[in-house]
């Protein structure tokens, strides 16, 4: 017998476009919904993909990773690096083309101010006082066939 869920779908619409998932109710509780954009979760994959590319390709040029995916109220840093005696907040960026830009171009000011105070957050609470600390993007455009384009931009900001 397959192992039960805690969820079960409830709703299917628009050829699962939502999808609402709901912890099944203790007796006498009524069950609370969570609806599950499916575009979302494919955005999450896509992200989640080039994230491990970026990483691939980081510890391939010598870089060793000290966090992923590391966060705080405040926010998410994708990668915490060590590069000799840098320390490498890297934010990758994944598109599954260039119509709309390419991704290194979706970085606003604005998330770059977000995460240098990141950074800062995480050099206090770790106690760490590198030398040097540099800001790398990493851009991963996912091509319909063949291998995924990695670009490295060192201290890209």
């Amino acid at each position: 017998m397959p192992p039960v869920s805690p969820y079960h779908v409830t709703t299917v619409t628009q050829g699962l476009s939502t999808v609402a998932l709901c912890p099944q109710a203790a007796p006498g509780r009524a069950a609370t919904c969570a609806k599950v954009s499916a575009m979302t979760n494919e955005r999450r994959a896509v992200g989640a993909y080039g994230e491990r590319l970026a990483e691939r390709h980081l510890q391939d040029q010598g870089l060793v990773v000290l966090e992923r995916n590391w966060r705080c109220g405040d926010g998410e840093i994708d990668l915490i690096l060590r590069d000799g005696p840098a320390i490498v907040f890297c934010e990758v960026k994944t598109r599954r083309g260039d119509t709309y830009g390419t991704p290194a171009e979706a970085i606003s000011p604005t998330k770059i101010k977000r995460l240098r105070r990141l950074a800062a957050r995480w050099l206090t609470e770790r106690h760490v006082r590198p030398r040097e600390v540099r800001f790398d993007v990493v851009a991963v455009v996912a091509q319909p066939k063949g291998p995924a384009r990695v670009e490295h931009l060192r201290a890209a900001f």
